[in-house]
């Protein structure tokens, strides 16, 4: 289903609370338009907690797509170390305080499949929080005044609680609710569908486990029996729909931006040489590029797509010509009334047979694998095609994607997810997972720097600074969670 941001819904209704402030911060802070905790019902809460839910993980993006190479800088830019601040605050001031509110209320209630879904969206920004930053403020962070100077849980810590979390919401969706509390147009994702809400669950929760296969925290098969139980079909999709009255930020910030002669992003070379033969040849004659390229990009009306090398001042791939793709202006994701998307379908196909590649014995640089693995690879071509309106006929059989179970490769897995989730943070983590290697993502090279000895240069970014706002408010704390940004997360050592 459809789901749009209804207007009224989304005018800010926010608990306030902030980590490490003193009174005098309340004095002069508090927005015009908080209100009392007595006054909120749950269903108040929720669109504005999914609303920033989605908006924090774009705000992420707009860095971490530039990191792996989605897009770049207008000319080429790369971009430098981030705090990301806006996905900090987002979680922090917008989210963990009106979810700890719905949660005291749903107690009160009984209502337990309010509860459940409060708990999913819990997990979510715990998730890209500690995937981001590492170590984070959660077990203190939503006391307020009670406790100005919340301590860091650490990232293993916020991975146990997410498995709890999800867990317990699972249970509570396979319950009854019998508190006569109903959810309905306020759920800007599945407007009140439970059973899409467990789905979503399951898939979530498959998404977090495979982050820790690597680390050799999880099997690759327990993932496989978490991920049988999640989405179904492109309908279970967790994704936001904007209006022609509340526009989509990327058509804003990309579309709008550019018409007016405003910086704006480039595609890069990574994304596009993914899709037009360059690093998977075609070979049926039928193709030149991926039909689902113009989905995301559009290029300057001729019949060759060039990508701008990342920090490469303008250059594509050859060194000699400029690259000439740019955002579409009219994509899937940066139409005016565009979603934001979470999770899909697809993603969870390639989860499925990424984890059954690896049950399988499968390695960065092994060949062939199990039935079960290459049909989920080919179900999430299969989907994402569907999803993006895209006829992939000729594509799926062109020897360069069915390869076959003998020929499969997790480079050709992850060359399918990489493209599906376009402008989605999830593809930070995945190039994290396997350490930003050309053996799993076919091409892939660090960002060109016009000052070699500056500060990280040729380092990969793999996590966020805490925003400045942080070190002010809670000096002691952040200093000792501090690490340089080309440091490795728990879950990468």
């Amino acid at each position: 289903m459809k789901k749009t941001i209804i207007k009224t819904i989304i005018a800010l209704t926010l608990i306030f609370s902030v980590t490490a402030c003193n009174d005098s911060y309340f004095e002069v802070n508090t927005p015009s338009g908080t209100a009392d905790v007595e006054e909120l019902r749950m269903n108040d809460l929720l669109a504005p907690i999914i609303h920033s839910t989605l908006e924090g993980q774009r705000s992420a993006e707009l860095t971490f797509g530039n990191y792996v190479q989605n897009f770049v800088g207008q000319g080429g830019t790369a971009s430098g170390q981030t705090t990301a601040s806006g996905l900090w605050s987002q979680v922090y001031l917008y989210i963990l305080p009106n979810i700890k509110t719905i949660k005291e209320k749903a107690e009160e209630k009984g209502a337990i499949h309010f509860s459940a879904i409060a708990d999913i969206l819990t997990a979510i920004n715990l998730g890209i929080a500690t995937d981001t930053w590492n170590n984070i403020p959660y077990s203190e962070a939503t006391f307020g005044q009670e406790i100005l100077f919340p301590k860091f849980d650490t990232q293993e810590s916020i991975y146990i609680e997410i498995f709890r979390l999800l867990d317990d919401a699972i249970a509570a969706l396979k319950s009854t609710d019998s508190s006569g509390i109903f959810i309905g147009s306020e759920d800007l994702i599945y407007d009140g569908d439970m059973d899409k809400w467990l789905r979503a669950a399951y898939t979530i929760k498959a998404r977090y486990q495979l982050h820790l296969v690597n680390k050799g925290t999880i099997t690759a098969d327990e993932v496989l029996t978490t991920i049988a139980n999640g989405f179904t079909s492109n309908e279970d999709d967790f994704q936001m729909f904007y209006t022609d009255k509340n526009i989509n930020p990327w058509y804003s910030v990309e579309v709008l931006a550019k018409a007016t002669g405003n910086f704006h992003n480039d595609i890069a070379n990574q994304f596009i040489s993914s899709m037009n033969g360059d690093y998977f040849p075609f070979q049926s004659g039928l193709l030149t590029i991926d039909p689902r390229l113009p989905k995301f990009a559009e290029n300057d009306g001729t019949t060759v797509w060039k990508g701008y090398v990342s920090g490469g001042g303008g250059l594509s791939p050859d060194g000699v010509t400029n690259g000439n793709t740019g955002f579409a202006a009219n994509g899937y994701y940066t139409s005016i009334d565009s979603p934001l998307l979470l999770i899909s379908y697809a993603e969870a196909m390639f989860i499925k047979a990424e984890a059954a590649f690896l049950s399988n014995g499968g390695t960065s640089t092994s060949t062939g694998s199990t039935t079960v693995a290459y049909t989920a690879y080919m179900d999430g071509i299969t989907a994402s095609m569907s999803k993006y309106s895209a006829i992939g006929t000729d594509y799926m059989a062109d020897g360069a994607i069915a390869v076959g179970e003998a020929g499969l490769m997790l480079k050709h897995i992850m060359k399918e997810k990489y493209i599906h989730n376009f402008l989605n943070p999830e593809t930070f983590v995945d190039f994290r997972r396997y350490n930003f290697s050309d053996d799993v993502f076919k091409g892939l090279k660090i960002r060109e720097e016009i000052d070699t000895d500056g500060d990280y240069a040729g380092e990969w970014f793999r996590r966020a600074t805490y925003p400045t706002t942080e070190f002010n408010r809670n000096k002691d704390n952040v200093e000792a969670n501090e690490k340089t940004p080309v440091t490795k997360v728990w879950w990468e050592e």
